[in-house]
């Protein structure tokens, strides 16, 4: 870093000590924007930056709910509004016991680039709960829901902030959520997305992420003269994202050959297609059961930790954070990985990025390559406000324009400021200037 980079760093991380997610994903934001501040001195006067790093308002709140057993259990819920310079909050609620403050400032800071990217009019938000989701019955997790949304009713609308679903928060959950605000608002409106077809969603908008990283992926190899057709593919996860991105690559003629979970990760050679696909969709949607009986049922592989170590073309990480770390870049770099795809947000550390790029591996950040989600969440709003809905092809065109021009967008900005090829820079540039500009034009607010 530059020493002025280092400075701000390090009276950001006075201002936020012990939050170190947070800390990483600012970083790598400075380091990108650094040549931006410098040739546009009236963000510096402005204090654009500064400001951009902290949040609007940060809502936390205690979630009392009672268990099957007749118990009452106690959560602790969060929403991070961080920037609504473009349009009203968006981002997604994480159900998981990994939630704390520290991780949803990363990720609602890392919401605010990755919605500007789409074009689409939506600021950054990020909110959950440490709420362990797995093993929890129907029942438990509608009364959850319910608590969760009793206090946070209050902060949300459709023109105000408009959460989703992230990790622990699918159809159910936001089914549950919809119904909760509903009965208290006393309002029909579109305040959450990922919601039902038959009452407000959209269509594509659970595979949108998954699918759109395939997009993205595509449109990187196409700056080498390849495809996906023959590649060979590392996926982690096996949750929405994770299914989506393989159910989108069979078609693609890629071959993946690894899911995991928490606890660990399949591999299997010959691929997953036919009826193994049809197994993992069951495993997730239908059970949320462990990815090792994925193992035990086609006698394959199973091991521990994370599946970087396999060879592989391609790696598509859709778990959580800091799952790629320098050692595993080093491992895929050397079986023969050439494109890294993040479908999760961060899930690379940043020593990780940066042995990536230091050795020519297509590499794109998640705030442009997993924003597919977040694009067809805001295609619902629209769709919300018209009191219309769209067909599936209609939206699926619409996402693979929008992968297509954060694409475009990106390489363009690497090239304006000197670093061509880099989308981790071009990412940052791009959201930046958007969020940057529109808070000039709004003054010191």
């Amino acid at each position: 870093m530059t020493d002025r980079a280092s400075a701000f760093m390090a009276s950001v991380a006075a201002r936020n000590p012990n939050e170190k997610e947070f800390l990483q994903a600012v970083q790598e934001v400075v380091e990108s924007i650094m040549p931006v501040i410098d040739r546009h001195q009236e963000y510096r006067k402005a204090r654009i930056l500064e400001r951009i790093v902290e949040p609007e308002r940060v809502i936390m709140f205690r979630v009392p709910w009672v268990d099957d057993r007749g118990e009452v259990q106690v959560n602790r819920g969060f929403r991070v509004e961080f920037n609504s310079a473009i349009g009203p909050y968006k981002g997604g609620l994480r159900f998981h016991s990994s939630v704390k403050l520290g991780i949803m400032k990363f990720l609602a800071f890392e919401q605010t680039f990755k919605n500007a990217l789409t074009t689409l009019p939506m600021g950054g938000a990020k909110g959950g709960a440490d709420f362990p989701f797995r093993g929890k019955s129907d029942g438990e997790v509608m009364r959850f829901c319910q608590s969760f949304m009793s206090e946070l009713y209050r902060h949300i609308g459709p023109d105000t902030d408009v959460p989703a679903g992230d990790i622990g928060v699918g159809g159910r959950e936001i089914g549950f959520l919809f119904g909760q605000y509903k009965r208290l608002a006393n309002r029909f409106e579109g305040v959450l997305t990922g919601k039902g077809t038959g009452w407000g969603g959209s269509l594509m908008r659970p595979e949108a992420t998954g699918y759109g990283a395939v997009y993205f992926a595509e449109e990187m190899l196409k700056t080498r003269g390849e495809s996906l057709e023959g590649k060979t593919v590392a996926l982690s996860g096996y949750g929405s994202v994770g299914f989506h991105a393989m159910d989108k690559l069979q078609p693609l003629g890629a071959k993946v050959v690894t899911l995991a979970d928490e606890e660990g990760f399949i591999y299997d050679p010959e691929g997953i297609r036919g009826e193994k696909i049809d197994f993992v969709r069951d495993l997730w949607f239908q059970r949320r059961g462990p990815i090792r009986e994925y193992a035990e049922r086609f006698k394959v592989q199973y091991g521990t930790g994370h599946p970087w170590h396999v060879r592989c073309d391609v790696a598509i990480p859709t778990a959580t954070e800091n799952e790629i770390d320098a050692d595993s870049a080093h491992a895929l770099i050397e079986n023969g990985c050439t494109c890294v795809v993040e479908g999760a947000n961060m899930p690379c550390t940043r020593e990780a990025t940066n042995r990536f790029l230091e050795r020519g591996v297509l590499f794109a950040p998640g705030k442009a390559a997993n924003a597919g989600g977040v694009a067809v969440s805001g295609l619902e709003m629209t769709q919300n406000s018209l009191r219309m809905s769209w067909s599936r092809q209609e939206v699926d065109q619409r996402l693979q324009r929008i992968m297509k021009e954060i694409h475009r967008n990106c390489l363009e900005k690497a090239e304006a400021f000197g670093t061509p090829g880099n989308y981790v820079n071009g990412a940052n540039i791009a959201g930046f200037l958007k969020v940057a500009d529109a808070m000039m034009d709004q003054g010191a607010c």
